[in-house]
């Protein structure tokens, strides 16, 4: 590779690590769904479907959109609240009664080189901008919920087709204790595990990460 394929590469790198694992896992999940469906088919008597006939069902979209929609609530809530909460040590929060730089009007640097475009424009362009990280992973959890509510429907439709059920309508599936139990089994185990991050932060270090304190910091020392 050239030197600048290598930087860029480098610059990149954890992002890049992050959506490796992505396709790595999510490419297993689907494999290993598709034997499950299979699974459950030739428990019924049925024989199995290839893989892209299984990709077309709504078995595999509503296991992953189950998750992504958990994960994307959980990012909203997290940004959103680490905005007005604190939490005493935590490397995940910002100091009780600090103002902090990102506190900062940004009308004041409107006029510095390198600025965003919307800090530049000002008025709503400028007020959405402001909270756009938390709107984006709103409208990303609504996006997945919708997502999940659709593929997990189609795959209930399926399942009830093998059974030889009565098949169900949408506002059916929605209203199931299946489909909100599918939802806030994932939904506790993110609260939970960000609550986690918040407080073991508190008390421990990961040398050279940007998500922990310096290993040498107070307990009570509130920030990274």
């Amino acid at each position: 590779m050239s030197p600048e394929v290598m930087a860029t590469i480098k610059r990149h790198a954890l992002l890049l690590a992050l959506l490796g694992f992505f396709l790595i896992t999510a490419a297993g999940e689907m494999i290993a769904g598709h034997a499950a469906w299979n699974q459950e088919r030739a428990d019924h008597g049925l024989p199995p479907i290839a893989f892209p006939a299984y990709l077309h069902g709504g078995h595999v979209w509503e296991a992953l959109f189950e998750n992504w929609e958990s994960e994307f609530l959980e990012m909203a809530i997290f940004v959103v609240l680490t905005a007005v909460l604190c939490e005493e040590g935590s490397a995940e929060s910002r100091r009780p009664g600090a103002i902090e730089p990102t506190d900062a009007d940004p009308r004041r640097f409107a006029h510095l080189p390198g600025v965003p475009w919307p800090v530049r424009r000002g008025g709503w362009v400028l007020w959405l901008y402001e909270r756009s990280l938390g709107l984006a992973f709103a409208l990303l959890f609504a996006i997945a919920w919708l997502a999940h509510a659709i593929t997990g429907w189609r795959a209930e439709r399926a399942s009830e087709a093998l059974q030889g059920l009565p098949l169900s309508t949408w506002r059916d599936w929605i209203l199931s204790s299946r489909f909100w139990f599918q939802s806030l089994q994932n939904w506790q185990s993110e609260f939970l595990g960000i609550a986690s991050m918040v407080w073991l932060s508190v008390y421990l270090r990961q040398r050279g990460s940007p998500e922990s304190k310096p290993v040498h910091a107070s307990h009570r020392e509130t920030g990274r």
